[in-house]
């Protein structure tokens, strides 16, 4: 290389740099955000209840696989015929209520939160806000496994908005749209 092509490298070089886009925001990383689209890997059920305050028989989730930061991931969901549901719902013919797959979207939703959020999301809590378009394709029985696919649609402030979606042997059994808000403790 001779001279002139070094500098007109440096002086793109320059150029590339101060065009490229600005740093992400300083509030995300003052409150100790995790960077964007980081791949966490697998979340066991010690993890997720240090994450979110659900315990037994209202927490719904079991692990949480392919977590990326700010991004999805997937909650499982081990269906057992000992479920305390399954008791009335129904007796002779065990159906998971619909309700409680769209909590478990909501539950792989705040761990997600939690997780991306960092120390920022210590001794905070997730609610829900809406809940929109849920539709039910197949009943969940004991012996199912629920892999609950979440993935953030978009996010403003401290109000996150996700889609779900359930599946059972890779087939699509609930979904939803929704979204959350995290709040430093509960409203009192």
């Amino acid at each position: 290389m001779d001279g002139t092509t070094q500098e007109t490298e440096r002086h793109q070089g320059m150029e590339t740099a101060a065009s490229a886009s600005p740093p992400p925001a300083l509030h995300a990383s003052v409150r100790g955000e995790l960077p964007e689209g980081r791949a966490i890997g697998t979340l066991d059920i010690a993890r997720i209840m240090h994450a979110i305050p659900h315990r037994h028989p209202m927490l719904m989730i079991d692990r949480v696989t392919d977590v990326v930061l700010h991004q999805s991931a997937i909650g499982l969901k081990n269906v057992s015929g000992n479920e305390n549901f399954f008791q009335g719902h129904f007796p002779g013919h065990p159906v998971m209520p619909g309700v409680l797959i769209i909590e478990a979207m909501a539950q792989t939703a705040a761990v997600l939160v939690v997780e991306s959020l960092g120390d920022y999301a210590a001794g905070r809590v997730v609610y829900f806000m809406t809940i929109e378009g849920a539709k039910f394709r197949r009943p969940v029985v004991p012996g199912d496994q629920l892999r609950i696919h979440v993935t953030r649609e978009r996010r403003r402030g401290n109000v996150w908005k996700f889609s779900g979606v359930a599946r059972v042997d890779g087939v699509s059994v609930a979904e939803a749209t929704y979204s959350a808000m995290i709040m430093e403790t509960a409203p009192g």
